[in-house]
């Protein structure tokens, strides 16, 4: 017969809870930021597509001007889209760097890749306004 494996003490159980916890925790936070990707990337590339979509259109000689045309709204799009990841993220490094003081001794954490795609989403985004802006 075999002898039952040593119960925990309380004090093992509540640092076991609180790991899973953390873990619980940092995941959530990469949740979030990966639905700013998502919509950051929905709201830039609805933008470039507006304005490809009206580029390709001939022009209409007699169209009365408009306040705000199919390249100011792709521009307004990208923006919105580029600086909500951007807040995002910044957000995102500050949670995760409150915490990683709070809860040191639980380290090492693991590293996630949700920031460095928010910041290729960005990039990709910045990119995209640069070319609408100087591309007539």
């Amino acid at each position: 017969m075999t002898d039952p494996a040593p119960l925990k003490s309380s004090n093992e159980l509540a640092d076991e809870r609180t790991r899973m916890a953390l873990d619980r925790t940092l995941a959530a936070h990469d949740r979030t930021l990966l639905a700013w990707v998502r919509t950051a990337t929905s709201m830039i590339s609805f933008g470039f597509t507006i304005y490809k979509f009206f580029q390709s259109l001939p022009a209409a000689a007699s169209a009365p001007p408009h306040l705000l045309g199919p390249r100011g709204l792709a521009l307004v799009m990208i923006a919105i889209g580029v600086g909500g990841l951007l807040i995002a993220t910044i957000e995102y490094r500050a949670q995760l760097k409150r915490l990683h003081t709070q809860y040191a001794g639980y380290g090492p954490f693991a590293r996630s890749l949700s920031a460095g795609v928010a910041m290729t989403i960005a990039t990709l985004g910045v990119v995209g306004f640069v070319l609408v802006v100087f591309r007539q």
